[in-house]
Order: structure tokens, then C-alpha cells, then sequence
């Protein structure tokens, strides 16, 4: 490929903490002649130190990382580049994931099992300053702002903010209280807070309830 033609290539960073997703992903992207990833992290700190040194035309980012929820690491790249989109590729449910990923500031949501030209067509469509979602999830949408629909489907899992959706996942994965209070760099007693509205928003009348709603809600999640 002639330089100038490599030097217009959009600049792609993929987030993900599984090599050969990554891998996979690389690979259908730099097949492209519009587009080529410059860079690859399997962390959020890995990320954002790459966000530091080095200008990005996309982000391709996992919800679920080792070291921070993706959730609020899209936020924290809205804080550092606004003007760079986020396309979020996932495993986890869409109906559950992709509002909050909008709310956050992502400009699409993709599920990992949607194939490559759907990849593809979805990383062109944000790249071209559009929002991306599957048409069962815009038809979703359409309803909300119609107000034919909750904004949370009827889900009571819809009800819960981001931070506690954030400990509600902890709480699934079997991450006491304290663990989730060091993890999220908040005090204990916050957590036990956002512990009890949780309860209250789910409609669990113990903490054990509590426990094992979130373990059972996890373990339907695939744990990716």
C-alpha cells in the first residue's frame, strides 16, 4: 500500500482483555484499506496511557476489564478525548449493557458474536459520526422515547445506577463487601449503601436474597 494511501487510514485502539479477540479483531481491521489499529491494550491502565501519548480515530472497547468497568472507562476517555468515538464490543446481554453504554458517552454497542462485516459496517457507521446498535436494540430505544416502554424494558436490573449496577457485578462475582469498597475506591460505608438501595431497587429482602440474585444474574451473563 503507497504511504499517502496508509498515511489516511483511520487509527484504530482495541481494548479487550482476550488475546486472540484482539488478534481477530486486528486482523479483519488492518485487512481494510480505510482503516488500521495502532494499538492494543488488555487493561484500562494500559489504555489510558495509551489515550495519553498517542492520538485515535476509534476505540474498540470490552465492557468487562480485569482492572476497571468499562462503563466508567468510557467515561474517563470522554473526560480525555471527546471527540473520539467509542464502539464497545461485548459478549454481555445488549438489552442489559448498551443504554448505559450510550448514557456513558459510547457511540455504539456490538455484540462479539455478530460476525465480521457487521463489525465492519458498525465501526464505520460511528467512525461517520453515527450511533450503532442492532435494529432490535434501536427498535427498544424508539419505544423508550416514545414512551410506549420503561426506560429500563421492565427489567428491575434497568433500575439500578451505574455505580450500582457496578457493585451489583461484584456482588455477582462473590466480592465482599470490603474487596468491592477497595476495588471501586470507595469507603465501606458507601457500599453498604449502594448495597441497600440495590436490595430495595431489586426487591430482594435479605442480603443473602440479595447475594444470590446477583451470583444467579452473573452466572447467566457467560462471566465474559
Amino acid at each position: 500500500m503507497p504511504a499517502r494511501a496508509k498515511a489516511h487510514r483511520k487509527r484504530v485502539l482495541i481494548v479487550d482483555d482476550h488475546p486472540m479477540m484482539r488478534t481477530g479483531l486486528a486482523q479483519l481491521i488492518d485487512n481494510e484499506p480505510d482503516l488500521q489499529v495502532v494499538a492494543e491494550a488488555d487493561t484500562a491502565g494500559q489504555a489510558l496511557n495509551l489515550l495519553a501519548s498517542q492520538k485515535f480515530d476509534l476505540a474498540l472497547l470490552d465492557i468487562s476489564l480485569p482492572d476497571k468497568n468499562g462503563l466508567e472507562l468510557i467515561k474517563d476517555f470522554q473526560s480525555l478525548r471527546p471527540e473520539m468515538p467509542i464502539l464497545v464490543v461485548s459478549m454481555h446481554d445488549e438489552l442489559i449493557y448498551a443504554e448505559r453504554v450510550l448514557r456513558a458517552g459510547g457511540r455504539g454497542y456490538i455484540m462479539k458474536q455478530a460476525g465480521g462485516q457487521n463489525f465492519l459496517a458498525a465501526i464505520r457507521q460511528v467512525l461517520g459520526g453515527k450511533i450503532f446498535v442492532s435494529e432490535k436494540m434501536s427498535a427498544r430505544i424508539m419505544e423508550v422515547f416514545s414512551g410506549r416502554q420503561s426506560d429500563h424494558g421492565g427489567s428491575p436490573i434497568g433500575k439500578l445506577s451505574d455505580r450500582e449496577f457496578e457493585v451489583f457485578q461484584l456482588i455477582g462475582q462473590g466480592t465482599g463487601t470490603r474487596d468491592i469498597a477497595d476495588q471501586l475506591h470507595l469507603s465501606v460505608k458507601t457500599v453498604e449503601v449502594h448495597r441497600a438501595n440495590i436490595k430495595k431497587k431489586l426487591g430482594t429482602r435479605t442480603a443473602t436474597a440479595l447475594v444470590h440474585f446477583a451470583i444467579r444474574w452473573w452466572d447467566s451473563q457467560g462471566r465474559v
